[in-house]
């Protein structure tokens, strides 16, 4: 190999190296060294790298036709056979009838007849066919979740959950009333507090005033709280209780009126009155309750006394079962687990956000059959045109004054910004019906014309409705304020336009002159009745802007008088450009008058109008009086965006004349006041009549044979600018032509000269004609023609033939036949093409089929001609274009006819697409494609002849530009063929043969082709051509998804095959986006689960669903037996190993495909959601083989870093979120924890797999329960997260050796873990114990992870968190003084603090009013969050619920401590340890209940671990906030005591009592206000719950629950005045240390203490005092198992070590004693068991 090839390989492949990095990384932090070079590589390295980069194993799919077919039988049988088969009737074609606006059809009756053009007849096809279409059955289900028929999120009927974060945070309920009841003896009133310690002396100013308030609590028990006022509701500073008062003295020491309250612990309380009476009535009061005390502790001794001589409380209590004891507690245990199973909840997927989003960019546009459609409509109304000029015109003056004459108006729309004339013109009378009766009368109407109109039509409309209209439809495609409606008026001619306009320009109203001019007008209208000249004109503007807003407040302008010599369209362009100068419009001549003339909008459902050919609308009534309005036809421009395909048979011939030039003519004498008659004839023969088509003018007939332009007087080269509209024949020929006559018109009505000369009032001047048709096509250019002077029969044929000779009659020109005639045309017809192009095409192609020789080199050439084809032409004859190039397309016999079809094909659909009209391609394939019939003999099909020109076109060796092309509007094609095929089936009778028999092996053949073709243009065209390459790998899934309805499903599955070999690990991006855009589709096909087959595959005898041996991993035979799913599976696990973005698209595939199956109404019941989940078993397998990358327990606001891979268990990371510890603290925390951890039994020796306890203890899981410790705070959070499960993980379903181990982001852990609860909730009880039987134990321990994951990352974090998300400005942290602020050493920092932090609330709060976040998005998000946190722990409740009932000897394993247990109580404690609500909750308890019941030993036996952390979560619930949880809460620590002492055989419950104490102990230190009235409240609970407890009567265990509730309460007292003191940090370890030093026999309380002292320390930097806490003194001091060993001996043998040894150099010496404490433990309490003793002091 060359050196130069070498050194490119070495960089290629170093650069695929370092793309797919993360192969390698088997340790998190190694992504540091991949700065490798191809020198360092070793041979283990290249393997390495080949082997993560190889292709995937593909796996072969089953034959599914004969898999169907050879398991019938067992496919029948099964209950949910629906769920493995298609249905029969999955689609079938239709025919849809045409709708349309019409009343009736707008072909002509005989059109089909007389059509003899093939474009005509097939255009005419086109607008009388209905549409066909393919339906299918499922469709609506057959796209993603979100277009599911029936996916209606019941949102609004969610229940509202109560959480105790969204409690207010100072907001407690009122304190004096919670934990009192109503009677007993009560007193209040102001006594001064003394402060008595040993280490302190009282002084009179130690004496603080206190408003003091005696209560009985709800046990019964008295509590003496005090208040620094006299708001007895709000929360005591300080309680007193007086069931550890020993005596109440008097004490005069210190101060007057003063006495003393001793106390159990040897302690006092000093109180001071304001007087001697009130000092006599409080010590009066407090001894008879002493009294009373002392009564009820000496009976509850005789019930003790008595119990050991109870044979029949024995009997009682020997009874083991959970009824045996607190029935009540039973009963709700068991009905609550029934309801949890039984209840129907709310979907998972509901509440997911994604399920929310309004997402529809993968949704396919809705396709609608073609329609007319028009720009902005505007109604015009014409009211009334006056002149000043006026008088009556009735003969005997007894009428109503009116105009003079008759006038005519003529509207139109001119557009001033592109010059042109933009409509057909309008015409109206508004003359007075006196003022009409001065016309001659006119001939009577006949509607007739063009075509040949139907009877009904007729009927219909009546022509007196239709002879004067008053109203007109304009349309306007493109509006813009430059567009306006102008009016032209004419009258009857009379002369000059000055001198017929001058009696109406002046100002003075003289009756004479008024006289006058109607004499004249009278004369003029009997002898020129049917001439008109022009007169005035106006316009007005139509809108404000270019929206199309009318201005409907435009008035029209002052009435213009017309200048003769500026008359055409482009002279009015030019004034009306001026319009808006008035220096220019003041130089016009302006006639007095008024246009009134109104425009509006056109409602949708506007009646009684005719469109322009006079067609009636639906809803038009048949009724003569009523008016009838008149579409006016819009001169569309000729821009292929502003076209529309047509839909209605129309075709109009406009025709303007426009100028003569007869100024030098010499063969008539006079020609000046010319007029021109336009007929349309179809003959040159002398006795011809011209045709009844042209539209005739109000009051006229509908129809006319021939139209007078208006008359200019004494002008011999007149313009003009009349408009004659013609309704042309269906089929014309050469022989239809206009002819033009010319009349001078006599004005002169003098008296002078003979009778015989003034009756001539029109002279023939002469005559013009213009053939219609050139070379087949109509003329619509301006056409400028000779005049000749005589009309003889067969003028049509005259032809020069050069040389002064000529072919055909003689005919005498004008001016030697010269031009002089300037004419126009415009054709509006959807009949008839102007593109000579197409036109000859379909020429070629009519000739073929009347049986012309077909050459393939003509026919190639046409259809290459085709390209040149306007865009416009094309969009507006799209369906007859499509259907006549597919008819070509199944008839061609040569390859070179097919490919060049395919190619004008893709030309039209690329024109479409490149115009922004790619709608008009949908609605064309969906409503007009219609394959021809197929005979097999003759024609082809469709979809087999335009598959393997596309096969050609796809080549390398193929035009690119025409490839490339191809691939971007592929859809087209596909969607063709699809429904080519649809429809071959149905109408061949197809549909009921085998799969494998419907199409031919050619086909096949040709459509892997194709697949086979297309997939190196997408995988190797997506950086040069993005567009084309994702549009085709898009359209080639739709068609893959589509061929499983028609084609083998085995040869489908092949074809999905073929697509995935061309993908490999390692793709850019792009790539894996095709590829799951892929997956995506095709598994969104409505018949997924059929397809993945939810059957047994198992040999032999037909196999039950229940004999189903599952899989719960991606074998080879899995994944061939249910091919979609596997494939997918194993696409999302190999995308896992990618990185971030690739992972999200994947995820987002299954995810999406599982909320799909779980809103399917069709799959809704729970037997079919359990089958479904079969398919997606092997999904655990997969999240197990990546635990370690979703065990990630914080939740954050924040995306968590996802290129981070430092090592996990590495130095702490730095959390913003927490303040940093000081150096050096981290080991001593540790050590600290670790070894006294041991010595009070709950330091677990499976701290390699679960978190250590005391970061349990310590986590915030309760909103009011916030940590105080502040030092401890960041390691915890750290060992929580490195000590979780650890293991390396066998990758056995990727076939890969190498996992990824960087953690992933939290939208993707969530996305997996709702995937995996889904999965969770809806498979059966029995799949899920095979699942729990076949696993490992280290999968099992997988599993409970990543169900305690699910705890954490969907833990509801309230309504104010939510707020601070949705604004950005990070979470709310709910601990006080820790989280987020610096230690505070005194009461004023504290205060600042707080206060900072509501000061941030606030401005969240102030956030959410600013940049829009509503309090209903807010309150809308925590209802969804609330929910999604209730249903995710009652699933994690219900699973483990099944797993200890069905694993229950595997979790007793030596006395239930076994790193399993561990496990399952992890995420037992877990649901403790997190917001959960109130419903949620209940349900937890319950289940603990169950628990504890279930495995005893694990709490009363052995390690004490597991009870410690019970009792310690379980009395942070006593102090919630929410009095339900309190109430369950306290149940449930009785219901411990209480199996505890049950246990021991109704002797004592030292464990519980034991670590109750401790963890009161530690949650005094951890947990802000535990000493409050919740708390107090929740022991009253506990204390009745023994009182009222029957069973238990006559036994010492009420007694003992009493007096532990009392020792709480000690300790309670002891904890208020510490909180007095907690601005003196030397006398608040003073306070600490006494009450330490009175637990000298129980080192486990003595040691929390210290543990709080070490914590202040620290607090405080006072290391040295924490290390000579840490000395082997302090150490053994807490061993200290009796009273009889003294600590002098201890310290003989081991002194103290100097305070310069640090601690780290103590905990090492200390290690090895450590493992001697467990043992210690043990014995002591089986010693204090046997003895029947407490473990108390």
């Amino acid at each position: 190999m060359g050196c130069t090839t070498s050194v490119i390989l070495f960089k290629g492949i170093r650069t695929v190296f370092e793309r797919n990095c993360a192969y390698m990384c088997k340790q998190q932090g190694e992504n540091n060294a991949l700065d490798y070079t191809a020198c360092h590589w070793t041979k283990e390295d290249s393997e390495l790298l080949i082997s993560c980069l190889a292709k995937p194993k593909l796996i072969e799919p089953l034959d599914y036709e004969n898999v169907i077919v050879q398991k019938k039988t067992q496919i029948l049988n099964d209950c949910l056979r629906e769920m493995l088969l298609f249905p029969y009737d999955d689609f079938q074609t239709a025919t849809l009838r045409r709708q349309g606006r019409y009343m009736c059809s707008t072909v002509p009756a005989d059109a089909q007849e007389e059509a003899q053009s093939l474009f005509v007849t097939e255009c005419i096809k086109t607008y009388n066919s209905d549409w066909h279409l393919v339906n299918y059955k499922f469709e609506d289900y057959s796209g993603e979740f979100r277009q599911l028929p029936n996916k209606v999120a019941k949102l609004d009927k969610l229940p509202v959950h109560v959480y105790e974060v969204d409690e207010e945070v100072d907001k407690d309920e009122d304190a004096a009333s919670l934990g009192s009841q109503k009677g007993g003896i009560t007193k209040h009133g102001w006594l001064y507090k003394g402060n008595m310690n040993s280490a302190i002396s009282v002084t009179m100013r130690s004496f603080k005033r206190r408003f003091f308030h005696l209560l009985q609590l709800g046990d019964g028990s008295y509590n003496l709280n005090f208040y620094k006022d006299e708001k007895i509701s709000k929360e005591p500073k300080g309680s007193i209780f007086l069931d550890s008062c020993m005596g109440v003295i008097q004490n005069n020491k210190v101060r007057r009126f003063a006495f003393e309250l001793k106390m159990q612990d040897k302690s006092s309380y000093l109180l001071a009155a304001d007087s001697e009476a009130e000092m006599e009535e409080w010590i009066t009061i407090l001894n008879k309750i002493l009294q009373l005390n002392f009564e009820a502790a000496m009976q509850e001794k005789r019930n003790g006394d008595s119990h050991e001589d109870d044979e029949q409380s024995k009997l009682e209590g020997s009874g083991s079962g959970l009824d045996s004891y607190l029935p009540e507690l039973a009963k709700s245990t068991r009905e609550a687990e029934i309801k949890l199973k039984s209840e129907s909840r709310v979907k998972l997927f509901y509440l997911d956000p994604d399920a929310q989003k309004l997402d529809f960019t993968s949704a396919e546009p809705e396709v609608k059959p073609f329609e007319e459609k028009f720009g902005k409509r505007i109604l015009v109304k014409c009211n009334d045109l006056s002149f000043n000029l006026q008088c009556c015109v009735a003969e005997n003056e007894e009428g109503p004054t009116t105009n003079v004459e008759p006038f005519f108006v003529t509207l139109s729309l001119f557009d001033i910004k592109y010059n042109r004339k933009i409509s057909a013109d309008f015409h109206v009378d508004l003359n007075h019906f006196s003022v009409r009766q001065m016309l001659a009368p006119t001939c009577p109407a006949v509607m007739n014309g063009g075509r040949q109109s139907s009877p009904t039509l007729q009927d219909i409309l009546h022509e007196a409705s239709m002879q004067y209209p008053k109203q007109g439809i304009f349309s306007v495609t493109c509006p813009h304020p430059d567009i306006f409606l102008v009016a032209r008026i004419e009258k009857v001619l009379q002369g000059s336009i000055t001198h017929g306009a001058e009696p109406y320009m002046k100002s003075s109203d003289s009756s004479k002159v008024a006289q006058k001019v109607l004499k004249n007008a009278k004369q003029a209208c009997q002898r020129l009745g049917q001439y008109r000249m022009p007169f005035a004109w106006a316009a007005r503007t139509l809108f404000k802007d270019a929206s199309g807003n009318l201005d409907k407040n435009a008035r029209f302008s002052a009435l213009y008088r017309q200048d003769s010599n500026k008359l055409s369209n482009d002279d009015m362009l030019k004034l009306l450009a001026d319009f808006r100068k008035p220096e220019k419009m003041a130089k016009l001549p302006v006639i007095l008058g008024n246009l009134d003339i109104t425009i509006d909008n056109v409602s949708s459902d506007f009646p009684n109008y005719v469109n322009s050919s006079y067609i009636p609308m639906k809803q038009f009534e048949t009724c003569s009086k009523t008016p009838v309005t008149f579409e006016v036809e819009e001169f569309v421009p000729c821009i292929p965006k502003h076209t529309q395909p047509y839909t209605i048979y129309n075709n109009h011939l406009y025709v303007y004349p426009k100028y003569l030039k007869y100024d030098s003519q010499k063969s008539f004498a006079k020609a000046r006041n010319i007029a021109i008659c336009v007929e349309f004839k179809d003959s040159d023969e002398e006795d011809s009549q011209p045709l009844k088509c042209i539209y005739g003018r109000p009051g006229g007939p509908v129809f006319i044979r021939s139209a007078f332009a208006a008359v200019l007087h004494h002008h011999q080269n007149p313009e003009f600018y009349d408009e004659i509209k013609i309704e042309l024949p269906t089929q014309l020929h050469e022989k239809h032509h206009l002819l033009f006559t010319f009349f001078h018109v006599s004005c002169d009505n003098s008296s002078k000269g003979s009778t015989k000369k003034r009756d001539v009032v029109e002279t023939q001047v002469g005559y013009s004609w213009l053939p219609l048709l050139k070379d087949g096509r109509v003329v619509t250019s301006e056409q400028q023609v000779p005049v000749s002077a005589n009309l003889p029969s067969g003028y049509l044929g005259y032809q020069e033939l050069g040389m002064g000779r000529h072919y055909g009659p003689e005919i005498k020109w004008v001016d030697g036949s010269k031009p002089l005639l300037k004419v126009s045309t415009h054709l509006v017809s959807t009949v008839y093409t102007q593109d000579q192009h197409l036109h000859n095409f379909f020429q070629y192609c009519q000739k073929t089929e009347s049986g012309a020789q077909a050459l393939g080199s003509e026919l190639v050439k046409y259809l290459k001609s085709l390209h040149a084809m306007e865009g416009h032409v094309m969009i507006a004859f799209l369906p007859t274009i499509l259907n006549q190039l597919f008819r070509v397309l199944t008839r061609a016999t040569q390859e070179e006819v097919a490919v060049n079809v395919t190619r004008v094909i893709i030309h039209v659909v690329a024109q479409c697409h490149e115009e922004g009209l790619e709608s008009h391609l949908r609605s064309y394939v969906k409503y007009a494609y219609k394959a021809e019939p197929y005979i097999a003999s003759e024609y082809k099909t469709v979809h087999e002849e335009l598959t393997k020109a596309m096969t050609t076109i796809l080549k390398p060796s193929a035009d690119f530009l025409t490839s490339n092309k191809l691939l971007k509007y592929s859809w087209f094609f596909f969607d063709v063929l699809i429904k080519s095929m649809a429809q071959h089936l149905i109408e061949n009778s197809k549909v009921k043969l085998l799969r494998n028999q419907r199409f031919p092996a050619s086909y096949h053949h040709a459509v892997e082709t194709v697949v086979n073709m297309l997939m190196p243009h997408i995988t190797q065209k997506f950086r040069d051509n993005p567009e084309a390459s994702k549009n085709a790998n898009h359209s080639l899934a739709v068609f893959i998804k589509r061929c499983f309805t028609f084609m083998d499903r085995g040869f489908v599955f092949k074809q999905i095959n073929n697509y995935i070999s061309c993908f490999a690990p390692g793709d850019p991006k792009t790539l894996f986006e095709y590829k799951f855009e892929f997956l995506r589709v095709v598994c969104n096909h409505e018949h997924y689960i059929p397809l993945n087959l939810p059957m047994p595959f198992g040999k032999g005898r037909i196999q039950r669903y229940q004999d189903l041996q599952l899989d719960y991993s991606l074998t080879d035979e899995f994944c061939r037996n249910h091919f979609l799913v596997g494939l997918l599976l194993r696409e999302v696990g190999t995308a896992l190993q990618e990185f971030r973005e690739v992972r999200l698209i994947a995820i987002s595939v299954l995810k999406n495909l599982l909320i799909k199956h779980s809103f399917d109404d069709r799959y809704a019941s729970r037997s079919h959601q359990a089958r479904i989940a079969t398919l997606y078993l092997p999904l655990f397998g997969l999240l197990i083989e990546n635990v370690q990358r979703i065990n990630v327990r914080d939740v954050s606001p924040f995306p968590v870093n996802p290129g981070s891979t430092m090592k996990e268990d590495s130095l702490p990371a730095t959390n913003p979120l927490v303040t940093p510890q000081k150096p050096g603290l981290v080991l001593d925390n540790s050590l600290h924890k670790d070894l006294f951890g041991a010595i009070s039994g709950i330091a677990s020796p499976y701290t390699a797999s679960t978190p250590n306890i005391n970061s349990v203890r310590n986590a915030d899981s309760r909103g009011s329960l916030i940590s105080t410790d502040s030092g401890n705070s960041l390691p915890e959070r750290n060992s929580e997260k490195s000590n979780s499960l650890d293991k390396h993980q066998q990758s056995g379903t990727l076939g890969n050796s190498v996992v990824r181990c960087d953690k992933l982001d939290q939208s993707e852990i969530k996305s997996l873990l709702m995937c995996f609860l889904y999965i969770l909730k809806s498979m059966s009880d029995d799949a899920l114990f095979t699942y729990w039987n076949k696993a490992s134990t280290s999968e099992l321990m997988d599993f409970f992870t990543i169900s305690e994951v699910c705890l954490h990352q969907f833990q509801y974090m309230g309504k104010r968190y939510i707020a601070r998300n949705q604004e950005g400005l990070g979470p709310i942290v709910h601990d006080r003084k820790s989280q987020t602020l610096p230690v505070s050493r005194n009461r004023t920092g504290m205060m600042h603090a707080r206060l900072q932090q509501l000061g941030s609330l606030d401005n969240s709060l102030t956030f959410n009013h600013s940049y829009g976040h509503s309090d209903a998005d807010v309150l809308h998000q925590s209802l969804l969050e609330a929910n999604i946190a209730t249903e995710v722990c009652l699933t994690a409740l219900d699973t483990l619920s099944l797993f200890t009932l069905a694993f229950k000897n595997q979790l007793l394993a030596d006395h239930g401590h076994n790193p399993l247990m561990k496990k399952v109580f992890d995420v037992y404690l877990c649901f403790l340890q997190k917001h959960q609500s109130e419903t949620a909750l209940k349900n937890v308890f319950t289940a603990l209940r169950s628990f504890i019941y279930k495995f005893p030993s694990t709490f009363y036996e052995g390690r004490a671990d597991m009870c410690a952390a019970l009792c310690y979560e379980v009395l942070k619930c006593c102090n919630s906030k929410l009095s339900s949880i309190r109430t369950e809460a306290s149940q449930l620590l009785y219901f411990l005591m209480r199996n505890n002492f049950d246990y021991t055989g109704k002797k004592s419950f030292v464990r519980t009592h034991l670590q109750v104490i401790i963890s009161v102990s530690q949650l005094i230190a951890d947990v802000v206000g535990i000493g409050g009235t919740r708390f107090q409240q929740s022991l009253s609970i506990i204390n009745n719950c023994a009182n009222s407890d029957r069973l238990i009567k006559h036994t010492t265990f009420s007694s003992d629950v009493k007096d532990l509730t009392k020792r709480i309460r000690t300790v309670l007292m002891a904890t208020a005045q510490m909180k007095e003191h907690e601005n003196d940090p030397e006398m608040l370890v003073d306070l600490q240390y006494s009450l330490a030093k009175s637990y000298a026999s129980t080192p486990e309380l003595r040691k929390t203490w210290l543990d709080s002292m070490a914590r202040i320390h620290v607090k405080n930097g006072d290391l040295s005092e924490v290390a000579q806490q840490a000395s082997p003194a302090g150490f053994w001091e807490k061993l200290i198992m009796s009273h009889s060993v003294k600590e002098a001996n201890f310290k003989k043998n081991f002194p103290l070590i100097k305070r310069r040894d640090t601690s780290a150099v103590l905990g090492l010496r200390l290690l090895h004693v450590s493992k001697h404490l467990n043992r210690l433990q043990s014995v002591r309490e089986c010693f204090c068991h046997r003895s029947g003793l407490s473990e108390s002091p």
